[in-house]
């Protein structure tokens, strides 16, 4: 058992100041469900209890101290889901998993405000917003009313349009003016949990992603978690004339580079080689 860490170290205020921002403390590791039939590489794998429970177990053995729950695809265009229907596959999941393993932190995979409310009410710890709160305008008072840790993740455009020739004049100065605005948001609402996600994949292209990859330290100026999705994610197999299921050694390598470039949590669908992409650049860094 690799267990690398819990999440219980996170850093929070229970009454907001400016000056009061949380931290993981660590690197950590979130470990990807997706209980969808359409996702980009594990779509369909994981729609039976048994097969979840396995998963997650296994996720969970080798050191992830989020589990990420998606009951929809967000890859490039993917038909939306409502929130009802949304809500039918996440919330039995989310039990499932509560009931199965003691103390695991959930974050659930949502762009809907009503579905981040039943999530958090059903046991989840927290939400993974990938508009940004673009898509459901209820989405920041939600969270602030709930008061669960934030993923706040750019994406220019939608999942169904996302990749329509995207672009930018300066990708980094674009997110960065994004997270400012968005953050301002938040911390009018009195809101200060939030994570960074700059959105690798989401409405950019392939020099987009490298170019964020390179300036990802920019972003350290928030004075907020940062976190890298890029498992087996297009940036990788298009770059390199390979398929997803292709994709982990390249994910390796460029979860090391993010890491060395300040990303302070990794969203993956392999966690015991992200583990020790962790391992290795922390022991690097306390060497002479």
């Amino acid at each position: 058992m690799a267990k690398y860490t819990s999440f219980n170290y996170l850093n929070f205020k229970d009454n907001y100041n400016k000056s009061d921002y949380f931290s993981t403390g660590e690197k950590i590791i979130m470990g990807i469900l997706n209980i969808t039939e359409d996702s980009f590489y594990d779509g369909g794998k994981y729609l039976q209890p048994k097969k979840i429970i396995t998963q997650v177990k296994k996720m969970l053995d080798e050191g992830a101290s989020i589990i990420d729950i998606g009951a929809q695809s967000t890859k490039p265009n993917a038909i939306s889901k409502g929130p009802s229907e949304e809500i039918k596959i996440l919330l039995p999941t989310i039990k499932l998993l509560k009931n199965k393993f003691k103390d695991i932190y959930i974050s659930t995979d949502t762009y809907w405000s009503v579905v981040a409310e039943q999530a958090i009410k059903y046991g989840a710890n927290m939400i993974n917003d990938v508009s940004g709160g673009n898509i459901d305008s209820n989405m920041f008072k939600t969270i602030s009313k709930l008061n669960v840790p934030y993923i706040l993740m750019h994406m220019q455009g939608k999942p169904d349009n996302m990749q329509d020739n995207p672009k930018y004049k300066n990708v980094v100065n674009e997110i960065y003016s994004f997270f400012e605005k968005k953050i301002q948001e938040l911390e009018n609402l009195g809101f200060n949990k939030i994570i960074l996600d700059p959105g690798f994949g989401f409405g950019k292209k392939l020099e987009h992603n490298y170019t964020l990859l390179n300036k990802l330290h920019e972003f350290k100026k928030f004075n907020y978690p940062i976190l890298v999705g890029i498992s087996r994610k297009s940036m990788i197999y298009k770059l390199l004339n390979i398929s997803p299921e292709k994709a982990l050694n390249g994910t390796s390598i460029i979860n090391t580079i993010a890491l060395k470039n300040g990303a302070d949590i990794l969203r993956v669908h392999d966690v015991k080689e992200a583990f020790e992409c962790i391992k290795i650049t922390n022991f690097i860094k306390n060497v002479n």
